[in-house]
């Protein structure tokens, strides 16, 4: 009894002393929350038409929105939170304005020939709680040129990750997730682009790996905190496995809809677990049942995580499941490829006497600092 004691005593004390804050501080990060906008895309034999859900403050404010997931990062987010403040109306009459500048940010082409985009309407959804972020939908439209050139769509890095959805090819509609700078696949004039299972299921093993390398930061220091607990072979791999079973059941679940826990709640105890993890590799460094179940609870938690990047996605219904392994395979091989990272740099060492004095607490030190500052960040310093 005094055994299983000791061992609730480090997640009951950080428990004790965060959670209350958490709880109270959660709901108010949720209005600097950065999400990728979603575009809905109709190209006929003349014309293209584009309605785009985005953050309209972000975008009229400037916002670089390539390497930030809240508004509170930028130097802008006053600015962000003054336009957070305004009536729908004033905030669609400001982006209006704010048009000829933002369009020269769109880089839709047929052929080579670069379009020139009109706006047709701004409505900004209206969310009288200011705690909470709020949508503006956009619709433009662009006259094609002569001939039959294919056109394809993308912006400039500021703007943020772009999801692209065909409209008007049902099921087998085309969708991508463009991160920063990336463009669509060319969309005929006048047809629709049908993906099969096979290249859906290679892109998104591509997008699974990147939301691990290199978007996947947090996801990193866990995956490290569990190598620097042990260089053994053996707890190591169940470690790994705990974890790998934890997310993809909590990715099916909440990608299903049968799970839904809110962003504000499931991020700042992703990085609790980073914190957590890290500080029982340096006091408590035994392998036991507990940090088996430790690391499972843990996974469940970033499965949710994963839910919310491939919620973005619009992964449609007819290529769910298809897209749902590609993607939980490509994190899987983000995350063997941080771990053999790892192997590679530090693994000659861990026979060393000085190994864990000198690399394994240090890192975990590291590791267990940068997660506590993320909690601090998603909850306190969200305000």
């Amino acid at each position: 009894m005094s055994l299983f004691l000791s061992k609730l005593r480090l997640p009951v004390l950080l428990s004790t002393i965060l959670a209350p804050l958490w709880l109270a501080l959660a709901g108010a990060a949720t209005a600097h929350e950065l999400r990728p906008a979603v575009s809905d895309i109709e190209v006929s034999a003349e014309s293209l038409t584009m309605t785009v859900t985005l953050s309209g403050e972000a975008v009229v404010t400037g916002i670089d929105q390539s390497a930030l997931d809240d508004t509170n990062e930028s130097p802008l987010s006053d600015d962000y939170d003054a336009l957070r403040a305004l009536p729908p109306e004033q905030l669609a009459e400001r982006f209006t304005a704010a048009w000829p500048e933002i369009a020269a940010g769109l880089d839709l082409r047929s052929g080579p020939e670069r379009l020139s985009p009109d706006l047709q309407s701004v409505e900004v959804v209206d969310e009288p709680d200011p705690a909470l972020p709020r949508d503006s939908r956009v619709t433009f439209t662009a006259t094609l040129p002569q001939g039959d050139a294919p056109v394809t769509v993308g912006w400039q890095d500021s703007y943020g990750p772009l999801v692209i959805r065909q409209v008007g090819a049902g099921e087998d509609a085309y969708t991508a997730y463009l991160n920063p700078g990336d463009r669509s696949e060319p969309l005929p004039r006048g047809e629709v682009v049908n993906e099969s299972h096979v290249s859906t299921f290679l892109r998104y093993i591509v997008i699974g790996f990147e939301h691990i390398i290199p978007m996947g930061l947090d996801h990193i220091l866990f995956v490290l905190g569990l190598f620097f607990f042990s260089l053994h072979l053996r707890p190591l791999l169940l470690q790994v496995t705990a974890f790998t079973l934890a997310h993809t059941a909590t990715l099916a679940l909440a990608s299903l809809g049968l799970v839904t826990i809110p962003a504000t709640i499931v991020e700042p105890l992703i990085a609790l677990s980073i914190t957590y993890v890290a500080i029982e590799n340096i006091l408590r460094p035994k392998l036991g049942w507990w940090r088996y179940a430790v690391v499972f609870g843990f996974g469940l938690l970033h499965g949710l995580g994963f839910a919310y990047m491939l919620g973005d996605l619009g992964l449609s219904p007819a290529r769910f499941v298809t897209g749902l392994i590609g993607f939980n395979v490509g994190v899987e091989f983000g995350q063997l490829t941080v771990i053999l990272a790892a192997l590679v740099l530090v693994g000659w060492a861990g026979r060393k006497v000085w190994y864990r004095r000198v690399i394994a607490v240090p890192a975990s030190i590291f590791i267990a600092l940068v997660g506590a500052y993320w909690f601090l960040e998603r909850t306190v310093l969200a305000i």
